[in-house]
């Protein structure tokens, strides 16, 4: 991974083409993005990285999707077998496509690949299900490429470890970033309490499983 990071800062137009591919291919392979993400706001900074990890997260969601469709389905449809969860999601699916995948895009309901795959077992179209993935997946995607663009080395990306800067820059920084923490934490929870009220079946038994 900081091999690719550090490889990218040199690399142009042609590190662009190789994220996108790769973070689509780690999508479908259920390997989690938060490495590339973050990897994204260090070489390409918060605007240029959030523009780069939106269409690649959804191209790799997109591609999950229609494998669940198809050739993936058998393997889906046993993983969500007999799960509350899925089983209210799919009913409130059927009903409001679109608010319901925005939603569990906001809340952490499902893990973020394995429901690019279960939601290729549910009714939405594919037209919503991007629509609605891309638009949910946006907070997130930018809280985690801001927090990369706030490392100034491979190194510290690597490590965590904190670098030294001025003061009146740390406190920039820092409000930008509890500014995006906050907004991600409110819409999450907002997310949380409207799909509790949209998925009313059964509510006892997700509370549960989760």
């Amino acid at each position: 991974m900081m091999s690719f990071v550090e490889w990218a800062r040199g690399a142009g137009a042609m590190s662009v083409v190789v994220f996108i591919v790769l973070y689509a291919v780690a999508t479908v392979f259920m390997v989690p993005g938060t490495l590339l993400t973050l990897g994204a706001g260090f070489v390409y900074g918060p605007v240029w990285g959030t523009a780069l990890v939106s269409p690649a997260s959804v191209l790799g969601a997109s591609l999950a999707f229609w494998l669940a469709r198809s050739v993936a389905r058998p393997w889906i449809s046993g993983r969500v077998e007999g799960d509350a969860r899925f089983a209210n999601i799919d009913r409130a699916v059927g009903a409001e496509g679109l608010k319901v995948v925005f939603l569990l895009r906001l809340s952490p309901v499902f893990p973020f690949t394995f429901l690019n795959y279960a939601l290729g077992l549910t009714a939405v179209s594919f037209r919503k299900y991007v629509l609605a993935s891309w638009l949910g997946m946006l907070p997130a995607t930018f809280l985690y490429v801001y927090l990369g663009s706030l490392v100034p080395s491979v190194a510290e990306l690597a490590s965590g470890a904190p670098s030294e800067s001025s003061g009146l820059e740390r406190v920039l920084l820092w409000v930008g970033l509890a500014a995006t923490v906050t907004v991600t934490i409110y819409l999450t929870r907002l997310a949380k309490k409207a799909l509790d009220q949209t998925l009313p079946v059964d509510n006892a038994a997700a509370g549960t499983a989760r």
